[in-house]
């Protein structure tokens, strides 16, 4: 007799069934009592908020730490997002608050690595404003990335601000050539001290600073806002360049009201992501030339109206006209919808 003619039920593993389990849906949670925040600082998926007070505006006192919610799935989170969040009476527990949505952004200040990545990065997000910074000397003033800024700056609709620093080594004559004539707010800081006009500047809104390493923008917030404590460093005397002092963005609440984000010092800023046709808006003290071009004109052509034009004009103007034909020289590559998280700064 065979073996497995032998075996009756005793010898047969039944496998138990599976319990009954709630059937999967696509519906979420309301979340109708999420409290709403401005998140003001980002370090390795944890999220510094500052909640909402009950006048709807972000108050300064109140601050949580929280993570995202797996139903946010990869949707990313910055600086100065807006956001809904449950668990926030986390007092005194080693909980976290969960960020559950992401509102609606009124502004992303992107950039990419370089001008061929296929990939933009999101800065920030609803800032009002964008300080460019750039110092007389030491570092030397870069024109090349203020009109990146610029640029940027208009794409993403932020109202540009330009702030002078160290005129202590240097004049800052030729900074106020190249931009006094276009409708560009410009500051010169004296001693460190801002002057009265760029506080005014910041009130009640959301501003964030961008420069080169070195310029002097931790300097710059630590004197406008008492008590913050970023900080500061030294350029090298080799290189010419500054070291990174600034890890990450951080929002810090002023105290007439508003907001101020210091960022990182940058070494590139890649306009991939900014078609030729905004690149040439930012350059509004071009136009009387650009009216001048033939149809479909690259602006780097034998009969582009600009060369003709930019004979008559001063020296800053055609200095202009360089920076802009560098920028449209620069080969474009596409970038996709989705391209990194948000908060990817390369």
């Amino acid at each position: 007799m065979k073996v497995h003619e032998r075996w009756d039920e005793d010898d047969v593993r039944v496998r138990p069934g599976r319990t009954k389990s709630r059937p999967r849906t696509k519906d979420r949670p309301a979340h109708a009592d999420a409290e709403t925040g401005m998140v003001i600082a980002v370090d390795r998926g944890r999220f510094t908020v500052a909640l909402s007070s009950a006048s709807d505006e972000v108050a300064m006192g109140r601050q949580i730490y929280a993570i995202k919610s797996r139903e946010l799935g990869r949707k990313g989170i910055v600086v100065g997002d807006l956001v809904d969040l449950i668990g926030s009476d986390t007092s005194g527990t080693d909980d976290l608050a969960r960020i559950v949505r992401r509102q609606e952004r009124s502004s992303t200040l992107r950039r990419t690595a370089d001008d061929v990545d296929p990939v933009e990065r999101v800065i920030v997000a609803n800032a009002t404003q964008l300080a460019i910074v750039t110092s007389t000397a030491d570092p030397e003033p870069s024109f090349g990335l203020i009109d990146r800024a610029l640029v940027a700056a208009y794409d993403a609709g932020i109202r540009p601000l330009l702030v002078i620093t160290k005129t202590d080594l240097a004049s800052p004559e030729a900074l106020h050539a190249m931009y006094g004539p276009l409708e560009l707010a410009v500051f010169t800081v004296t001693s460190r001290v801002p002057p009265p006009e760029l506080i005014a500047a910041l009130h009640d809104e959301l501003t964030v600073v961008l420069g080169h390493s070195g310029v002097g923008k931790s300097t710059l917030v630590n004197a406008i806002v008492p008590g913050s404590v970023r900080s500061t460093g030294h350029v090298n005397t080799v290189t010419g360049k500054g070291r990174h002092t600034s890890t990450s963005a951080q929002a810090l609440a002023l105290p007439g009201g508003g907001w101020i984000i210091d960022t990182p010092g940058i070494r590139s800023f890649g306009l991939a992501h900014v078609t030729p046709d905004q690149i040439v808006r930012a350059f509004p003290d071009l136009e009387p030339g650009i009216a001048g071009c033939p149809r479909a004109c690259s602006h780097d052509e034998p009969d582009c109206g600009l060369n003709a034009w930019i004979v008559d004009q001063p020296a800053n103007v055609q200095e202009r006209l360089l920076s802009l034909r560098r920028l449209l020289a620069q080969p474009q590559a596409p970038v996709p919808e989705t391209g990194l998280p948000d908060g990817a700064t390369g």
